[in-house]
């Protein structure tokens, strides 16, 4: 007899290789939403049901989602799943290969207490499997309103919350504490001293007013980079070069996110200039409608003497494989791993940037 895989696993594998895949989001919560409402029923009531054509009659599970589980059941590869792994992609070159796999984790990603599609415990356990040994959680700050940005109430709870998830998580792999917090328009930082002092790793960034000029741009974003609690500064343009895909529209990916927009202006001599005296870590953001900053830029900070994060800006699990477009981009820049911060141990991770507020 054939042994029967596990149907789940593959209607969740399916759902992260659309989601790295950049794929509409309906696509994805359709696998999504079956793998959830079959993982709460027993094993014996999923393949009874199989069986009899029933699936479909339980709310998630559609015509397609129901085949997937059929085949898994019956010991077959989804023909739905073999058809994404035989279009993944191409190997990256040596260079962005030898970057990707020295990176450790990543230090920008977001859960459905913002505007990320996920649960704190699904995103980290794909981390997990991608070989991470951590994940730093930054989900908005309360001034962006549009991504339910967390007030300083509901951070506490989050901080709470991730110890008890923690605990829980395989020996190796821990989630740190972070926060995405606003640079506002006067270069302050949108959340209480008390409350970043006690984050793992800051990432500032600019969301609103992406069209000040230069002068006003610049001021701005010098004050957030001397700010003792900003350890990363984020996707430092702002600038989208790709429309998402039709019917993209989800968590994580606002309705803005559908335009085009040209990047900020700015100094960026001064500002690479600051993040390098201060030793703030310029992010390379590895989402494929940011790719930010442009590798002109990537290459000024480099020449600047500027430190880097590669991370994903992850709102959904499959989305934390997206390192590697942060990597060819990075390469083809001349950046060495001793220059990413998140090639790191964790604890290295964490000690650099509580030195910055020592």
């Amino acid at each position: 007899m054939t042994t029967p895989r596990d149907p789940v696993a593959d209607l969740r594998r399916i759902a992260f290789l659309l989601e790295r895949a950049n794929e509409a989001t309906y696509r994805v919560r359709a696998f999504r939403s079956a793998a959830k409402t079959l993982s709460a029923l027993p094993a014996e009531e999923v393949a009874q049901r199989a069986a009899a054509g029933t699936l479909t009659e339980l709310s998630g599970v559609g015509d397609v989602t129901a085949r997937c589980v059929a085949e898994s059941l019956a010991g077959e590869e989804p023909v739905y799943l073999r058809r994404l792994l035989a279009t993944e992609g191409v190997d990256l070159d040596d260079a962005a290969a030898a970057l990707r796999s020295a990176l450790r984790g990543d230090c920008h990603t977001h859960s459905d207490w913002s505007d990320g599609g996920s649960p704190i415990e699904e995103m980290a356990l794909a981390a997990v499997e991608l070989g991470h040994e951590y994940v730093v959680l930054t989900d908005h700050s309360p001034s962006l309103k549009v991504a339910r940005g967390l007030t300083a109430d509901r951070l506490k709870k989050q901080l709470d919350y991730v110890a008890a998830v923690n605990a829980a998580l395989p020996q190796g792999f821990r989630i740190l504490t972070g926060i995405e917090v606003d640079i506002l328009a006067d270069g302050s930082l949108d959340q209480t001293d008390e409350l970043l002092s006690r984050l793992d790793v800051v990432v500032g960034s600019v969301h609103s007013g992406l069209r000040d000029d230069s002068a006003r741009m610049t001021r701005r974003m010098l004050r957030a980079i001397e700010n003792p609690h900003l350890d990363v500064l984020g996707h430092c343009t702002g600038r989208m070069v790709a429309n998402r895909p039709a019917g993209a529209e989800g968590p994580g990916d606002r309705g803005h996110r559908k335009r085009l927009r040209p990047p900020s202006d700015f100094d960026a001599a001064a500002v690479f200039a600051a993040c390098a005296a201060h030793g703030k870590a310029v992010e390379i953001n590895s989402r494929p409608e940011r790719q930010d900053p442009p590798k002109r830029l990537i290459r000024q900070a480099l020449e600047a003497g500027c430190v880097f994060t590669i991370s994903t800006d992850a709102h959904a699990p499959g989305q934390l494989d997206w390192q590697r477009f942060g990597c060819e981009r990075a390469a083809l820049c001349g950046v060495s791993a001793d220059r990413v911060v998140n090639t790191w141990k964790a604890d290295q991770l964490v000690d650099w940037a509580a030195g910055h507020s020592a």
